[in-house]
């Protein structure tokens, strides 16, 4: 292999372009609603810049992430599309969300006050049945009452009323909707009228529309990959964004009978060829793993046997003709022979978002596709969509 085409030994690859068209492709499902890419938590794995710009190149209207600094490191890095952060701690200055342009979600009064006082623009979240954060229902009133006052009397801008749905069936996630309404009409009847009301992820985005209303937060499926069994993405063209591989370290020939890795839960059975992966669970692959996963050399899937250690896992070839310097591929396109993340999750007890948020370690990064970030110059938030609820 010439040194101009040589991989590094541990690769991330991060399809640029197929984030770019995954929005793309999201984008008209959703409407008359407005798309908003989460790219919190490094984009899930992914980058949070690179995937900042595939998903303003391919029409997001706003950007979503968990933690005010990583919106302002967005920022930072000349993004200026909309943005969102919601999830704060108890000493969070959000003097800096006003200053930068980033609105901010409020779960608390003590949240409210802080962000008004601030001049922060805010999106108000009621908690509808997650039990996580968000304003409850016995704490509404009053909280509605003070943003009213704030609104009148303070100057406070709310741009959005949001929450967050469970997942648990559609059942649940509809009930979830009606203690929403019930929330957006609270704040009508006290004056307070947000542009914005957004309530679905992923899963609901795609398979439930009556949770689309103004705004929908896409996360993992931005990424090419599934939110829940119940909801395959492959049959809408999405394609996954992230592949990880590495170059085979070793190759040999052992005896059937031959104990592999530690603890030897696993034994030859034949003679067989076994092929090292120099990566392992330093580098964000589970350990978990072990014995049930697979990977890809050259389009044909080998199982993963043995225990998966630190730096290292061992794979069973067979009698394929394998050699050092071939690629392994665990998680890429299965469009292209590859094991899927969510594979890799089944085998490992998990599910996709933590199998691509956790890899990292030695292996580099590696950007295909050229992202788009024209629309990155944005600064001003689109109206909210027509209409009432999908």
């Amino acid at each position: 292999m010439s040194a101009a085409t040589a991989r590094p030994l541990r690769e991330i690859r991060i399809d640029a372009e197929a984030l770019r068209h995954n929005v793309a492709t999201l984008k008209p499902l959703v409407a008359p609603a407005l798309t908003m890419v989460v790219v919190k938590a490094d984009a899930y794995g992914h980058g949070a810049l690179v995937a900042a710009r595939a998903a303003l190149g391919g029409g997001a209207d706003w950007l979503g992430t968990a933690d005010l600094d990583e919106a302002l490191a967005l920022r930072a890095a000349g993004i200026r599309a909309p943005l969102l952060a919601w999830l704060h701690g108890p000493d969070t200055d959000f003097g800096p969300a006003a200053e930068a342009g980033v609105d901010v979600g409020v779960s608390s009064l003590d949240q409210l006050e802080r962000a008004a006082a601030a001049g922060a623009t805010v999106h108000l979240k009621f908690d509808t049945g997650l039990s996580r954060n968000g304003i409850q229902a016995d704490d509404a009133p009053a909280v509605i009452a003070r943003v009213a006052e704030l609104q009148r009397d303070a100057g406070l801008r709310v741009r959005g009323v949001f929450s967050h749905l469970s997942g648990t069936s559609p059942e649940e996630d509809l009930a979830q909707l009606a203690r929403f309404e019930l929330a957006v009409a609270a704040l009508a009847e006290a004056g307070v009228h947000p542009e914005l009301r957004h309530l679905a992820a992923s899963a609901a985005a795609i398979a439930l529309p009556a949770t689309r209303l103004d705004l929908v937060r896409i996360g993992i499926a931005s990424y090419g990959l599934s939110p829940d069994p119940r909801v395959p993405v492959d049959v809408l063209g999405l394609r996954p964004v992230m592949e990880v591989s590495a170059g085979i370290a070793h190759v040999k020939r052992v005896p059937a009978g031959e104990g592999v890795s530690y603890g030897y839960i696993h034994r030859t059975a034949a003679p067989t060829t076994l092929a090292l992966v120099p990566l392992g669970y330093a580098d964000g692959v589970p350990r978990s793993a072990s014995g049930g996963a697979s990977v890809a050399i050259d389009g044909v899937r080998h199982p993963v046997v043995g225990r998966i250690a630190m730096d290292q896992f061992v794979v069973d070839v067979g009698d394929a003709p394998v050699a050092v310097g071939d690629r392994a591929v665990l998680w890429g396109d299965p469009a292209t022979g590859a094991p899927s993340a969510e594979d890799w999750a089944d085998a490992a007890g998990t599910i996709d978002y933590e199998i691509v948020t956790r890899v990292g370690g030695r292996a580099a990064r590696t950007v295909v596709g050229a992202p788009q970030p024209a629309q990155a110059a944005r600064a001003t938030p689109p109206a909210a969509a027509a209409g009432g609820l999908a």
